[in-house]
C-alpha cells in the first residue's frame, strides 16, 4: 500500500467518523463551541483538553487505600503488658504537710459571704477575707435586679457568643463599660481568669516580643506561656530597669524582621498591691514603639473617683493603652471580665481568643449584675470615699503601729498585704517556708478571736520560669470592706495586730 492508498483510507476513516459524530444529539453544538473557543483563546481550550484528559484518567485509575498500616501489630498479651508497666504522672503535685494540716483547718462559710459570716461550726465572724470591698452583696436593689433578669433569662446562654451566646444583655455591658471608661469598644468574657489569659496570646504570637514586670500575677504569666512569646522581664516597678530592657529590645531587633512588641504590666500589683506609674510607661512606650497591654482585674472598680481604675486615678486618657483588661468579679459582685479598646482590637477578638470563641457566654445575671454595680459606682461616689477612709482606719492600726509586718499595698488598695519587716525575717533567721507556717499561726490566732483573714497564696510561676528570678514574698491578706462601721474596723485591726505580736513573740 502506497502513500496516495494511506491518505485515501484516513480521509475514507475520517469522514465516516465526522459522519457518525454528527448523527449524535448536540453534536454540531459542541463543535461549534470548540471552533469559536480555539479562535478566540486556544490556551482555553487546551487546559479543558488537559482537564477532559484527566477526569477520564482519574476514573479509570484503580482503587487504592490511603489507610495504610505503618505501626507494629501488637497481640492482646503485650499490650496488657504495656499497660500495666505504665504509670501516669500525676496531675498535680502531692500536698506538702503543711497543706495538709491548713486544709484540716479551713474554715467553711454557710451562706453568703458577707461582712458578718457564719462558719459551718456555727461561729459568726468578722469577715476581712472577702472581695466583697463595697458590701454588694447585701444590694437589696441588685438582688431584686438579678432575680428578675434570671426569671427572664434563664441561667445561662448555653452557648458561646459566636453561636447564639449574645444576648441583649452582653451588648449592654459592654457599651456600660466602654462607656464608663472612656473607651471605644469592649467585648466581654465568660470568666475574669481566662480573660487575659486569653487576650495576650491573641495578639501576640511566636517570634513577638513581651516585656513584662516579674511580679505580675499568675493570670498574666499564664497568657505569656500560651502565646510561646520571646519574653524579656524587668524588675518589679523599676522603669529604669524596663527602660533598659526595651532600649536592648530595640538594638537586638534593629536588623531583625519587624516584630509585634508589647509591654505587659497590671494597674494594682496582686502579689505586692502596690501601683503602677502608668504616665511613664506610656510615656516609654510611644518612645520604644511598644504596644501597652494593661490588667485592671485588681484596680478597676477601685481606683478613681468613680473606679475607672488606674487611668482616672493617674489622669491618663484611657485612649494612650492599647489594650485594658479587667475584672467584673470581686468588688462588683459580678463576674467574667473585659477587655476594652479599640473596634479594631475588640473585633479581632471575637475571633481569635480562645476564651471567648470556645466558652459559653456570660450568664445574663451576671451581665445585669455587673452594669448595675458599674451604675452605683458612677452615681454613689462616696461608696469609694468611704471605702477609703476605712482602709485608712485600718492602715493606722497596722502598719505604723506593729513592730513586726508593713504593708506593701498602695493606700487606695483596700486588699491589705502585711509582710515581715527585713530586720524580723533576718533576726529570727526565717525562710520562705518558715514564713508561711507563722504567718498562718497569725491567721489561726485571728480566727480564734473572731476576725477571719487569710494569706497570699501566689500560684506557681506559668512561665520562663529560670528567667524570672522572682517570688512573692509570704504576706497575710486582709480585705477591708464597707460593711463594717469605723469601730469595728478599729477593733478588727487591733485584733490582728496583737495577734501578730503574740505568734512572732512566740516564735523564737
Amino acid at each position: 500500500m502506497d502513500v496516495q492508498d494511506v491518505h485515501g483510507w484516513l480521509v475514507k476513516f475520517l469522514d465516516e467518523v465526522s459522519d457518525s459524530f454528527q448523527k449524535l444529539p448536540g453534536s454540531s453544538i459542541f463543535l461549534r463551541y470548540v471552533k469559536s473557543s480555539y479562535q478566540n483563546d486556544p490556551v482555553r481550550s487546551g487546559i479543558e483538553l488537559f482537564l477532559c484528559l484527566f477526569a477520564v484518567r482519574y476514573l479509570l485509575a484503580p482503587a487504592y487505600s490511603t489507610q495504610k498500616k505503618s505501626y507494629v501489630t501488637l497481640s492482646d498479651e503485650e499490650v496488657d503488658e504495656l499497660v500495666e508497666e505504665w504509670t501516669p504522672e500525676p496531675l498535680v503535685a502531692p500536698l506538702s504537710a503543711f497543706e495538709e494540716a491548713e486544709n484540716e483547718k479551713r474554715p467553711v462559710i454557710v451562706g453568703p459571704t458577707g461582712p458578718k459570716s457564719k462558719l459551718s461550726n456555727g461561729r459568726t465572724v468578722t469577715n476581712l477575707a472577702s472581695y466583697n470591698y463595697y458590701n454588694f452583696i447585701a444590694n437589696e436593689t441588685l438582688k431584686e435586679k438579678a432575680i428578675q433578669t434570671l426569671r427572664t433569662y434563664g441561667v445561662g446562654p448555653c452557648g458561646p457568643p459566636n453561636f447564639y451566646g449574645t444576648q441583649d444583655v452582653h451588648m449592654k455591658t459592654e457599651a456600660d463599660i466602654a462607656a464608663h471608661i472612656g473607651a471605644a469598644a469592649c467585648i466581654i468574657y465568660a470568666q475574669a481568669f481566662s480573660t487575659i489569659s486569653s487576650v495576650i496570646p491573641a495578639f501576640s504570637k511566636r517570634g513577638d516580643i513581651i516585656v513584662a514586670d516579674r511580679a505580675v500575677n499568675y493570670m498574666v504569666r499564664k497568657g505569656i506561656q500560651i502565646s510561646r512569646s520571646t519574653v524579656r522581664w524587668y524588675d518589679h516597678n523599676d522603669l529604669e530597669d524596663m527602660q533598659r530592657v526595651l532600649e536592648r529590645v530595640v538594638k537586638e531587633q534593629a536588623k531583625k524582621p519587624l516584630t509585634r512588641r508589647f509591654i505587659v504590666t497590671e494597674g494594682l500589683f496582686e502579689n505586692v498591691g502596690d501601683m503602677v506609674d502608668l504616665p511613664k510607661i506610656i510615656e516609654l512606650k510611644h518612645r520604644y514603639k511598644f504596644r501597652l497591654i494593661l490588667d485592671e482585674s485588681w484596680s478597676f472598680g477601685v481606683l478613681g473617683r468613680t473606679g475607672r481604675g488606674i487611668t482616672e486615678h493617674q489622669n491618663v486618657d484611657a485612649a494612650e493603652v492599647d489594650m485594658i483588661v479587667g475584672s467584673l468579679a470581686g468588688p462588683l459582685c459580678a463576674g467574667g471580665g473585659f477587655c476594652v479598646g479599640s473596634d479594631e482590637i475588640v473585633e479581632h477578638q471575637r475571633i481569635s481568643s480562645a476564651a471567648y470563641t470556645f466558652s459559653a457566654a456570660l450568664s445574663a445575671m451576671l451581665a445585669t449584675t455587673a452594669s448595675e454595680t458599674i451604675n452605683l459606682l458612677q452615681t454613689s461616689p462616696d461608696i469609694l470615699t468611704q471605702s477609703r477612709d476605712n482602709i485608712k482606719t485600718m492602715w493606722a492600726q497596722l502598719d505604723p503601729r506593729s513592730d513586726w509586718v508593713r504593708c506593701t499595698s498602695a493606700i487606695e488598695n483596700p486588699m491589705m498585704l502585711l509582710v515581715l519587716k527585713p530586720e524580723v525575717v533576718s533576726q529570727k533567721r526565717l525562710s520562705v517556708a518558715e514564713q508561711e507556717m507563722l504567718l498562718q499561726d497569725v491567721v489561726d490566732e485571728c480566727l480564734t478571736n473572731g476576725i477571719l483573714i487569710t494569706r497570699l497564696k501566689s500560684m506557681p510561676r506559668a512561665s520562663n520560669a529560670k528567667e524570672a528570678h522572682w517570688e512573692p514574698q509570704p504576706a497575710l491578706k486582709v480585705c477591708v470592706t464597707t460593711g463594717l462601721s469605723r469601730k469595728e474596723i478599729e477593733r478588727a485591726g487591733i485584733t490582728i495586730r496583737h495577734a501578730i505580736t503574740k505568734v512572732v513573740k512566740a516564735r523564737k
